[in-house]
């Protein structure tokens, strides 16, 4: 074992057992619930951030929207580009050869930062320097990038209003347009009276968005055939029933509204005919205490947010007024509207309100009694951890591959740790002989002796940085053609990972993931890695 890897080995092992499969080959085996091991794929482990024990919590809520719902980018990130290009063509005046281009869904990555008005997008590490660059689609060079970002005497926050950030899979389309159309218009100087002017672009671009989910069209695509869209999964019942039976509420807090929520949570929760078509009713509703639709995050998650309360009337429809939560006549009705639980034991439906309306319509007592689980590491993660003080689980469907990957690739990133280390160690022996070169009494055959002994190092160096920088391109091609690891850039953790260090308890690829654990499981990090290194670090 290499010692120079610090703190943590004993963490890893103690979370982790090995296992020996038909072919010989070791995988991880997590120790899932105290009744014994239970064999869980690498890629669909819970990582833990900080420890939680999910005996204190009472109340478990969800996203619906790339959390419980996950989009297949092939075709509902390609029906958002689409309608976006449309926009921009028909609406915005751009040129008519836009309607020719096509997405490449599998191009961007989350975790990049927009530069609007240079036309640049970044990745960069946890202490934001850029380490890769595009202008468009062409590689920026280290000369350009030190040139843009480097040469300042205040470091810059990259935020808003001269930044965008892609954290989002919703986010991927737009970045990818931005591109295409940077190139565009740097390729085609004089084509339209907006060349060159990327703030204005990136506004238009985000303003054709806007218009297509104002118009309905992406949601109405996605009602008329869910399965085209949406994967299936069919853990996510057997996940809310176990924790449902596990005494806890369950709630469901998402922006969209509620004609399209009931359509989506149906698709994902209802029944399964023989013939693979989905039996259209409520059911869903089952799974389910509070359902909260329209909620406006990230406002939702502020206590002094006063945005009222409706309930849903689900067969129509039709919001009711609620006094913060509580039933009250209708016009032209002496009687309250709906009872908490309706009869079949279906939860109450609501739209708007605030994280006050809900802790109410829970019982809940103290925030930390909460686990919310969403995919926007601001609209949900930060706020609802760094306001409220609940406790987070971030979705990251592009985790799976990743830590699959690393785990296949663990020879080729013990042999980079190696190659480092050579190379250290030679420039190390460089630098302590130009030292040794300055001091006065050493003669003549002694200086000669040394300068070649340099020569020969500089020649060892070179060769050493060579093969290293060609295993570091292989190792970061393997995981993106153009942005590498999404958790990493070069050796530090990237932007994106330090955020999900910062503000989620809990990570992992899919929501149902859950079900693979017991509801009373007690989460506790190790040290010295991020979690979903721990067993695939190159030892």
């Amino acid at each position: 074992m290499d010692k120079g890897l610090g703190a943590g080995i004993g963490d890893i092992i103690s979370h982790f057992q090995n296992s020996s499969c038909s072919d010989g080959v070791q995988e991880p085996c997590i120790w899932a619930s105290p009744g014994g091991a239970r064999k869980i794929d690498i890629g669909k482990q819970i990582f833990c951030n900080r420890s939680l024990n999910m005996k204190n919590i009472v109340a478990v809520g969800f996203d619906m929207d790339y959390t419980l719902a996950q989009y297949k980018p092939e075709t509902f990130e390609s029906l958002a580009y689409d309608g976006t290009v449309r926009k921009l063509v028909y609406d915005l005046g751009y040129p008519e050869e836009l309607l020719e281009w096509s997405f490449d869904w599998k191009y961007m990555v989350r975790g990049l930062v927009l530069d609007k008005k240079r036309g640049n997008i970044l990745k960069m590490d946890r202490h934001k320097y850029v380490k890769v660059a595009y202008h468009g689609f062409r590689e920026m060079s280290k000369e350009e990038k030190v040139e843009a970002y480097g040469n300042t005497l205040i470091r810059d926050a990259f935020d808003e209003p001269d930044y965008a950030l892609i954290d989002t899979l919703f986010s991927l389309a737009e970045a990818y347009l931005f591109a295409q159309l940077v190139d565009f218009m740097d390729n085609n100087p004089g084509k339209d009276s907006k060349s060159t002017d990327y703030v204005r672009m990136y506004k238009d671009v985000r303003a054709a968005v806007d218009l297509c989910h104002r118009d309905g069209t992406l949601k109405q695509m996605v009602a008329k055939d869910p399965k085209t869209y949406i994967n299936e999964d069919r853990s996510i019942v057997p996940m809310l029933k176990m924790l449902r039976e596990s005494g806890r509420s369950t709630f469901l807090v998402t922006n969209s509204l509620w004609d399209y929520t009931t359509i989506v949570m149906n698709f994902l929760c209802g029944s399964h005919t023989l013939d693979g078509g989905i039996t259209c009713n409520s059911d869903w509703l089952l799974y389910f205490d509070v359902v909260i639709t329209g909620s406006a995050k990230p406002g939702f998650f502020h206590e002094d947010n006063r945005a009222n309360l409706f309930q849903v009337e689900p067969e129509s429809g039709m919001l009711l007024n609620t006094d913060n939560g509580t039933p009250m006549p209708q016009v032209g009705d002496i009687s309250p509207g709906l009872l908490l639980k309706e009869k079949n034991g279906t939860c109450r439906i609501f739209q708007g309100g605030s994280v006050g309306h809900l802790h109410k319509l829970l019982s809940i007592e103290s925030s930390s009694q909460v686990l919310y689980v969403g995919d926007h590491i601001y609209g949900d993660i930060l706020r609802s951890k760094k306001v409220l003080g609940w406790r987070t689980m971030l979705v990251v469907p592009e985790l799976e591959r990743e830590v699959e990957l690393l785990w296949e690739l663990r020879d080729l990133r013990k042999k980079l740790h190696l190659l480092r280390n050579e190379r250290d160690l030679i420039e190390d022996q460089i630098h302590h002989l130009k030292w040794s070169l300055k001091s006065e009494g050493i003669d003549v055959d002694e200086q000669r002796k040394m300068c070649t002994r340099m020569d020969d190092l500089e020649y060892q160096r070179d060769k050493a940085r060579l093969s290293h920088q060609e295993a570091q391109r292989e190792c970061h091609q393997k995981f993106h053609k153009v942005w590498g690891q999404l958790m990493k850039t070069g050796y530090q953790n990237s932007r994106f990972a330090h955020q999900v260090e910062r503000f989620a308890c809990l990570y992992t690829s899919q929501v149902s993931n859950l079900s693979l654990y017991s509801p009373d499981k007690y989460y506790r990090p190790s040290e010295g890695f991020m979690p979903h290194e721990f067993e695939i670090i190159p030892l």
